[in-house]
C-alpha cells in the first residue's frame, strides 16, 4: 500500500497537515510519498504508483488549486482511492464527491487516514474531530525549508522559516471564520514535547524562525506560556511569530513581555475592521478601542503587532474605508500592514455562519461551485469598484515599499470618498520583520468578485 499525500498551498509554509499524517502512516507501516505542488511539480509516475491519493485542504485557495490535480489523478490512475482531508474538506464534501473523491475527512484526520488505508474498503463517515494522541510530524519527502517563505528582517537580511502547530481549532465563534462550522468552538492541544521535538528537527534542517500556525496561540494560555518558556530556554537565538486575537492580547497582557523575551518578533491579529457595528456582525469579540489599546500594549513591550483586515464587506462605505487608512496612519502601523490586507474582500464559503445574517442572505447569489463561494455585490457599486482598483494597486506595487503602496491606496480612497488629500507621517517609519508571503484569512485576495 502506497499513500500519496498532496498539499497544493499552505501560505508558503511547509505543510504541517502533510507532515503529521505522514508520521502516523509511516508508524503504521505504510509507504508514504509527500508532495507539495506549490513548490514542485508532481509527475505522473508518483501518481501512478499510489494506491490512495489524499489531498490536504486547509484553506479556500488550496481547495480550488486541487481541482485540476483531482482530475489528473483520476485520468492517470483511475484505480487509486481519492481522499480529501483538512478544514475545507467537510465544508465542501458534496462538491468533492461530485469530482470523484470517495472519502472525506476533517482537520483531525491522522487516525482516520490510517484506518482508511488499512481498511481496503469504504468506511463509514469519519468523525471530523476525534481526540488524538499527537506524535511528532515526519517532514521527510517534503521540499526543503529554504524552498518556502522566509522571514524578511528590517536590515534586509532573511531567515529560513519553519512552522508548526501548538494547538488546532479555536474556541471562538467568529462568523466569518471557516474554522467555526467544523470545530464549533473546540480546540485541541498538541503536547509541548511533540511541539519542541518538531521545532528541534526543523532547526536541525536550518530553520532560524518558527511560525506557529495556531488560529489563536492563546486559546490555551497556560499551555502557551509553558511552551514559549521552553522555546526560549532550548533554542536561544531562534525567533518565532504567533497569531493572537485582540481580546486575548488584552486579557493576557502579562504574556506580551514574555513573548518578546522568548524570541517572538511579531504577533499577527485578525482585526478585520475598525467599525464596531461591523465587528459585531462578524462576532469578533473586540472593538475599535480594543485594537488601539492592543497596539499600545505591544509597542510598549517592543513587540510588533501585525494587524490583518477584511476591509471590504457588505457594510463597508467609502468614508469608512478612508477612515480605516487614516487610523492606521495615525497609529503608526502602516509598515506593519501588508498591502494585500487593504484589498481583501469578505469570503462567504459553504456553511459559513455569515449566512445567519439576514442582510448577507439578501445580498448573496446562489452558491457558485466554480468559486466555492456565495458571491455577493455591494449595495453601492462604487465600493466594489474601489476594491478592484485597490487590488490593482497592490499587484502593481509588488516589491515596492509598503509606505509607497499605502500612499497610493490612501490617495485613491480619499478621492473616491470625495475627501481632500491628507498629510501623512508614515514615510519616516522604521521597517518591521515580515513573512515573504503575506498572511490572510477568511478571504480570497487573489480575485475580486
Amino acid at each position: 500500500m502506497r499513500a500519496l499525500l498532496v498539499s497544493t498551498y499552505d501560505l508558503g509554509r511547509q505543510p504541517f497537515g502533510v507532515a503529521s499524517p505522514a508520521a502516523w502512516l509511516r508508524r503504521a507501516g505504510v509507504e508514504v510519498d509527500c508532495a507539495d505542488t506549490s513548490r514542485e511539480p508532481l509527475d505522473d509516475t508518483r501518481i501512478a504508483d499510489a494506491s490512495i491519493v489524499a489531498f490536504y485542504l486547509p484553506m479556500h485557495t488550496a481547495t480550488r488549486l486541487a481541482v485540476p490535480l483531482i482530475e489528473r489523478v483520476r485520468r492517470v490512475n483511475p484505480s487509486a482511492r481519492l481522499c480529501a482531508y483538512g478544514l475545507y474538506a467537510p465544508l465542501n464534501a458534496s462538491w468533492l464527491r461530485e469530482r470523484g473523491v470517495t472519502d472525506i475527512l476533517g482537520p483531525e484526520a491522522e487516525e482516520d487516514l490510517v484506518a482508511l488505508v488499512n481498511a481496503h474498503s469504504p468506511k463509514p463517515e469519519a468523525q471530523y474531530l476525534p481526540r488524538l494522541q499527537f506524535i511528532q510530524p515526519d517532514r521527510r519527502g517534503l521540499p526543503a525549508l529554504h524552498r518556502y517563505a522566509s522571514l524578511r528582517m528590517p536590515d534586509g537580511s532573511s531567515r529560513t522559516m519553519g512552522s508548526t502547530d501548538a494547538t488546532r481549532g479555536c474556541k471562538h465563534l467568529c462568523r466569518h471564520c471557516p474554522i467555526v462550522p467544523v470545530y464549533q468552538g473546540q480546540f485541541r492541544v498538541v503536547p509541548i514535547d511533540v511541539v519542541i521535538d518538531d521545532i528541534r528537527a526543523q532547526v536541525s534542517d536550518g530553520a532560524q524562525h518558527i511560525s506557529f500556525g495556531d488560529p489563536d496561540f492563546l486559546n490555551g494560555p497556560t499551555h502557551a506560556r509553558r511552551l514559549v518558556e521552553r522555546v526560549g530556554r532550548e533554542f536561544p537565538g531562534l525567533s518565532y511569530d504567533v497569531t493572537i486575537k485582540i481580546e486575548h492580547l488584552l486579557e493576557h497582557a502579562a504574556m506580551i513581555p514574555l513573548l518578546k523575551e522568548t524570541g517572538c518578533l511579531f504577533v499577527t491579529s485578525a482585526v478585520e475592521s475598525i467599525d464596531d457595528a461591523v465587528l459585531g456582525k462578524l462576532n469578533k469579540g473586540h472593538t475599535r478601542g480594543d485594537f488601539i489599546r492592543a497596539v499600545a500594549l505591544c509597542r510598549d513591550a517592543g513587540l510588533t503587532l501585525a494587524p490583518t483586515f477584511v476591509p471590504f464587506t457588505p457594510w463597508t462605505t467609502l468614508e469608512g474605508y478612508a477612515e480605516l487608512l487614516d487610523l492606521l496612519d495615525g497609529l503608526d502601523v502602516v509598515e506593519q500592514v501588508a498591502p494585500i490586507q487593504l484589498g481583501i474582500r469578505l469570503l462567504v464559503t459553504s456553511k459559513s455562519p455569515l449566512l445567519e445574517l439576514e442582510d448577507v442572505r439578501r445580498q448573496v447569489t446562489p452558491f457558485d461551485p466554480e468559486s466555492l463561494t456565495w458571491r455577493w455585490s455591494h449595495g453601492d457599486p462604487r465600493v466594489d469598484t474601489l476594491q478592484s482598483d485597490v487590488m490593482h494597486l497592490v499587484r502593481a506595487g509588488s516589491g515596492q515599499p509598503r509606505t509607497e503602496v499605502f500612499s497610493a491606496i490612501a490617495a485613491l480612497a480619499r478621492d473616491r470618498a470625495g475627501l481632500p488629500p491628507a498629510s501623512r507621517r508614515h514615510a519616516a517609519l522604521n521597517p518591521v520583520p515580515y513573512v515573504s508571503e503575506p498572511w490572510y484569512c477568511c478571504a480570497e485576495p487573489m480575485e475580486s468578485f
